[in-house]
């Protein structure tokens, strides 16, 4: 008679079973994950998502190249120069105009040499105030005098006639401007519309003049004669240090324009013939 006892299956089956089992529930707990509906979130702007970026510093602006501009306070100490009414001398005047302009240009940039800083016994002569300037490679030479006759500011250049020379050729000492005179006139003519800014009258002359004659730098001599009353302003001695102020700056600007002009041209304000040497003077 057969045996009634139940068969237990064997465990490799029932080991199947349960993986089975396993295998289905993950399936169904994926599935009803994926049909689960997903809140919408907000769109991230740029600069939430992107990390924090410091700019790159800016460049730094280049400084105007240090040039020299050469100053000729005229006179000084036992030569006087002209009475220009009262106890007022031009040695006083053109060394005060001098010490203004100075103290402006060093402020933008300019490098200065003076022929004299104090007003001592014996000044310079006019040789080696020319001297001085020729040694210094100047952007610029100003000769500054005073005067009691006329209004405004007297600008001269010298009276000799332009002249070409070549590299390295001895200069006559009384005609070395020559070579300069073209740039010498520009300067001028920067010169006189930054009086005009100034609303500073101004007069144009040429004339022989010693140092100015023996410079080798494009080279100006700036007179100051007193102002007179003009478009409500009042009349002004060239002892009103207003008006010496005034007169200062607009030099200041005119130097500042032929700086950059100079610049954008490649020229260090020299002229043609930096190489130039003069004979005669006190050389």
């Amino acid at each position: 008679m057969p045996s009634t006892r139940r068969r237990t299956p064997p465990p490799r089956l029932l080991l199947q079973l349960a993986l089975l089992i396993i295998s289905a529930a993950w399936f169904a707990a994926g599935y009803a994950k994926a049909q689960t509906p997903v809140a919408p979130t907000a769109p991230t702007s740029a600069s939430q998502s992107a990390p924090a970026t410091t700019p790159p510093p800016a460049p730094p602006t280049p400084r105007p190249p240090r040039v020299l501009i050469f100053l000729d306070p005229a006179h000084g100490g036992i030569d006087t120069g002209a009475r220009l009414g009262g106890n007022v001398l031009e040695k006083d005047i053109t060394l005060a105009i001098s010490f203004r302009l100075r103290s402006l240009l060093s402020a933008r940039g300019f490098i200065v040499i003076t022929t004299r800083e104090a007003d001592a016994g014996t000044p310079p002569t006019p040789d080696q105030r020319a001297e001085i300037a020729n040694h210094a490679n100047s952007l610029a030479c100003l000769l500054v005098h005073a005067t009691a006759s006329g209004n405004g500011i007297h600008i001269f250049n010298s009276s000799l006639a332009p002249a070409a020379t070549r590299r390295n050729a001895f200069l006559p000492w009384d005609a070395a401007q020559a070579p300069f005179i073209d740039r010498s006139i520009r300067l001028a003519a920067e010169m006189h519309s930054a009086f005009d800014r100034a609303r500073i009258p101004v007069t144009l002359g040429r004339t022989y003049l010693r140092p100015l004659d023996n410079l080798t730098c494009p080279a100006v001599a700036v007179e100051i004669a007193p102002l007179a009353a003009a478009g409500g302003e009042d009349a002004m001695e060239v002892s009103n240090p207003a008006y010496q102020q005034r007169a200062a700056e607009a030099i200041a600007w005119a130097l500042m324009e032929w700086r950059t002009h100079s610049a954008d041209n490649g020229n260090s304000g020299r002229g043609p013939n930096p190489e130039s040497r003069q004979s005669g003077g006190t050389q």
